[in-house]
């Protein structure tokens, strides 16, 4: 590309400034939240406990100590070549069924350089085909069906090879960004925040807005959707299935935690796989352009962390009974009340404002043409689906409890299920003084999920400013609350 394309692509989207501390804060996330997953794994394990006895005595920590205390496989064995064969398997079947399969084709919000993308919608299909027979092998293997064994055998590889595919796909679409070229027939552009000119910073936030690849049997692939909702979201669910047959076979039953919290989160994947068409007009999408910080977020981090409460109950049964199952239930239902409601509110008005549901809403005009609600749910708060999103976290943290437990050193390894030759390991994994302490790992997403949350909202406070203006002033003095009215 010559100097005066370039030029005349990067002024179509002039850069709105940094984000996320700018190059430095891009250079720590990049490298200290893959480290977080590790340590994640590491320091709540089946070998010691959760945490690992040494962290509760730090005086006493030695690094031999803790490399024994967290099962340490050196740094050869942080990966394997077979898991990541295995895991290219599972991106390339979702390839598979994402062209196969029949689906929904859909038009993307109005660019900025004009014209709207396509795009082909059936993740919701392709999850319950993946979904449809690893339940059939369940069904004739039971916890012994390998792909749950697998998935525990090699949790930390799996991360690895996430993390990276996250890493590669990053560096791809950045040098790919600059065969970007004005008034291209493809309609591809730069993301508004992503060329500052600086490499690392560009390549963490992502350079272009909607990367695509054109494949042999595949036709085109749009990467920033398809890793938006497809191995990230169903690899979530995938490992809370595997961590409930690893609890199988230690213990001989499920417990009613662990069921409740993958119930809680499988309804919110595949309820965001079915109305996989509304991430159009979420900020990911029109906004962001595709580099790490998406492609590790969707691919390593969500389902790495998020399930990590799941991971903890398959080694720490948590029995709540009627009560607190009753409690649970309500803390959830509360939450996707508030977090569905303000969406379909949002969606059908955007749709369809004369819709008998949404036809009584009040709402402002602005100069541009668009109508920004000012009553319903919308009214309360400018962003009260976050406020439902973080409600909904609560509910699978807390059926964890006053989390923590030690496993007693010299026995046998706890995955075989039993210790002291033959004695059921619930008799002999305990809370002890870890008791607390393992909540640092249980209740870390419903701490991180407020920190994103507000990042997110502080993030499109500014983008709507830049859109709208004085009409967006006028706006927040008609809607006053930001995520939580009376409050914040």
């Amino acid at each position: 590309m010559s100097k005066s394309e370039r030029k005349s692509v990067l002024l179509s989207e002039p850069s709105h400034g940094y984000e996320f501390g700018g190059p430095i804060g891009a250079f720590a996330t990049s490298f200290g939240l893959p480290v977080v997953c590790y340590l994640a794994a590491f320091l709540c394990n089946d070998v010691s406990g959760c945490p690992v006895p040494s962290a509760l005595h730090p005086s006493s920590l030695t690094v031999e100590k803790l490399k024994e205390e967290t099962g340490w496989p050196g740094i050869s064995g942080l990966a394997s070549a077979n898991v990541t064969v295995w895991v290219f398997a599972y991106y390339f079947t979702s390839l598979v069924l994402q062209a196969a399969l029949p689906g929904v084709v859909t038009e993307g919000v109005e660019l900025s350089s004009g014209g709207r993308l396509k795009y082909k919608f059936n993740a919701f299909s392709s999850a319950l085909t993946i979904i449809f027979v690893a339940g059939m092998g369940t069904l004739f293997q039971g916890s012994e069906f390998p792909l749950w064994t697998f998935i525990w055998n090699n949790y930390v590889q799996l991360i690895t090879a996430n993390l990276g595919i996250a890493f590669s796909l990053a560096c791809f679409v950045y040098v790919k960004s600059f065969t970007v070229k004005t008034g291209n027939k493809e309609q591809r552009e730069l993301a508004a925040g992503g060329h500052s000119g600086n490499l690392i910073y560009d390549w963490f936030i992502g350079r272009e807005l909607n990367p695509r690849i054109n494949l042999p049997l595949f036709g085109t692939i749009d990467i920033k959707a398809f890793c938006e909702l497809r191995p990230g979201m169903l690899g979530w669910v995938l490992l809370d299935l595997a961590f409930i047959a690893h609890q199988y076979k230690l213990y001989g039953y499920i417990s009613d935690s662990i069921i409740l919290i993958t119930i809680f989160q499988a309804v919110y994947v595949f309820d965001a796989l079915y109305m996989e068409p509304a991430i159009l007009t979420t900020i990911d999408i029109t906004t962001d352009g595709f580099g790490f910080m998406l492609a590790f977020g969707d691919l390593a981090w969500l389902p790495f962390i998020y399930s990590l409460q799941v991971r903890y109950l398959a080694v720490f049964p948590v029995h709540l009974g009627a009560k607190g199952i009753i409690g649970v239930l309500a803390v959830q239902g509360f939450g996707y009340y508030v977090f569905r409601g303000a969406n379909n509110e949002k969606n059908r008005f955007r749709t369809d404002p004369k819709d008998p549901k949404v036809a009584h809403l009040k709402y402002m005009e602005t100069k541009s043409g668009s109508k920004l609600l000012i009553s319903g749910w919308w009214g309360t708060a400018r962003h009260i689906n976050y406020l439902g999103d973080w409600i909904m976290a609560w509910s699978y943290c807390l059926p964890t409890g006053i989390a923590g437990y030690l496993i007693p050193q010299g026995q046998s390894h706890p995955a075989d299920g039993y210790i002291f030759g033959g004695t059921p390991m619930e008799s002999q994994v305990h809370q002890g003084e870890a008791r607390g302490w393992g909540m640092a790992i249980t209740y870390f997403y419903v701490v991180y999920f407020a920190i994103l949350l507000v990042h997110r909202e502080m993030r499109d406070e500014e983008k709507c400013l830049r859109k709208y203006g004085k009409d967006w002033e006028e706006y927040r003095k008609k809607v006053p609350w930001r995520i939580l009215p009376g409050v914040y």
